[in-house]
């Protein structure tokens, strides 16, 4: 078996194609607002690429760097001034943050409608109520990619690998509303591999190259690959063997060129969500 890739790149570029053409019919452009505090690399490497796709979809993008050094106070100051700023729609505190600052501090002092990463605890246990709010970018990402290639939801067993608040919490209560049976495998698990391979959709996101190799995954299930983890020799893996993966599974998503793209067109669909909840409600 030779596994369907799910070409999460050409869908990012869809969505973000859509979003760009409702973005001109506005009378108005929507507003997102990067913080970034320090000089992590990566954490530069992806704000200009979330600054290039926000611009490029017609939106008023804008990042604001602050130095290494800044203290607490100083960063919910600027987060104070965001929220209370019109022309501000959306507000995405990059993580991570250097370690004088508390990472929940800074979520929370967000404004819930204009929390575009979706960790903000009002947001989160909306989604765990089943409510409307805004959604974690990844999951949502993926929610799209399942959608885009025809995957059946209903009834299908899921298997999240993974409970972090930013991808696989948020994930599994995306797919339970979707009306998957849903298992949430981590490290504590007992039987992971045997956890793993009962799935139909199995999700991925540890953190840990290559971690789940063939003899995790059921003939013909959907793997998606959210991890992108660095090797020492530079190259870019996800948290699936995927050449193994491939072999046995009925589709699965690549590293790089899956999940990733998805994010930022989320994260961009989140503001124009956004900024259209907040205008109605004024």
């Amino acid at each position: 078996m030779t596994a369907r890739i799910l070409d999460g790149k050409s869908i990012a570029a869809a969505l973000r194609g859509r979003l760009a053409e409702r973005v001109a019919a506005l009378a108005f452009r929507p507003g997102l607002r990067v913080v970034r505090v320090g000089e992590d690399p990566a954490s530069g490497v992806y704000v200009r690429n979330k600054d290039k796709a926000a611009s490029a979809a017609g939106f008023d993008s804008g990042t604001i760097h602050l130095p290494a050094d800044t203290t607490e106070a100083a960063l919910l100051a600027t987060i104070a001034q965001l929220n209370a700023d019109p022309a501000v729609d959306g507000i995405l505190v990059q993580l991570p943050l250097p370690p004088q600052i508390r990472t929940e501090a800074a979520i929370a002092a967000v404004d819930p409608m204009k929390d575009v990463d979706g960790f903000h605890p009002l947001n989160a246990g909306r989604l765990a109520a089943g409510q409307p709010g805004l959604v974690p970018c990844t999951p949502r990402g993926v929610m799209h990619i399942l959608a885009e290639s025809g995957v059946a939801l209903r009834g299908a067993r899921a298997v999240v690998l993974g409970r972090s608040q930013i991808v696989g919490r948020p994930m599994a209560q995306l797919l339970l509303g979707a009306d998957c049976t849903v298992t949430i495998a981590h490290s504590r698990s007992r039987d992971l591999p045997g956890e793993c391979r009962r799935a139909d959709i199995l999700v991925a996101a540890v953190g840990r190259p290559e971690m789940v190799r063939a003899d995790w995954i059921a003939p013909g299930a959907v793997v998606i690959d959210v991890g992108i983890n660095r090797l020492a020799d530079g190259k870019l893996v996800g948290d699936v063997d995927f050449t193994e993966a491939a072999a046995v599974a009925g589709a699965i998503t690549p590293v790089p060129g899956g999940v990733g793209p998805m994010t930022i067109a989320c994260l961009l669909e989140n503001t124009l969500d956004a900024a259209i909840a907040r205008r109605q409600l004024a």
